[in-house]
């Protein structure tokens, strides 16, 4: 049952799949391990080194939670409900919190994070968090005042084939 790896940044392999799939992968080398089979083995079996499989083994031991439960990576700053919340005040618009022009700037709302939450965010990060939101990316279209759409359309309609024919 071997899922492959990758490389990870610190030019070490990981293996793929997901938080759940690897921790299946261990458990199934737990039960070998349980059934008499020697790490050897139990690597050859997995597609792991001895090494990871011994690991494994001593980690189980003094573990206290189940491999499972065990939740990677650094937790979240904002929770669901914070998350919602600033879904509901971006909605409301620049206007509603003082703000000149009515759109929103990653600056804008790392500096709104800080005032609701009191979590400091950069604007990268704030990127990051909008995109996890199901938000994009959206340039305000700028018009000159003095636009003439009429004009406009009088112009590419009939102006410019005469001037493309001469060309």
């Amino acid at each position: 049952m071997f899922i492959g790896a990758r490389l990870c940044d610190n030019g070490g392999m990981r293996p793929l799949g997901t938080s759940e799939q690897l921790a299946r992968r261990r458990k199934r080398a737990l039960e070998l391990l349980n059934e008499g089979h020697g790490p050897s083995y139990v690597a050859k079996q997995i597609g792991a080194t001895p090494q990871s499989v011994c690991r494994w083994r001593r980690e189980a031991k003094h573990r206290k939670r189940k491999p499972s439960l065990t939740v990677l990576g650094r937790p979240r700053r904002l929770s669901s409900t914070q998350l919602q919340q600033l879904v509901s005040a971006l909605k409301r618009g620049a206007f509603a919190y003082g703000y000149a022009e009515d759109y929103w700037t990653l600056d804008r709302i790392a500096h709104l994070i800080w005032e609701l939450f009191g979590v400091r965010y950069h604007a990268s990060g704030v990127w990051y968090l909008l995109r996890r939101l199901g938000w994009s990316c959206q340039q305000p279209q700028r018009r000159s005042l003095t636009r003439d759409d009429d004009a406009i359309t009088h112009w590419k309609r009939y102006v410019w084939p005469r001037i493309k024919k001469v060309a």
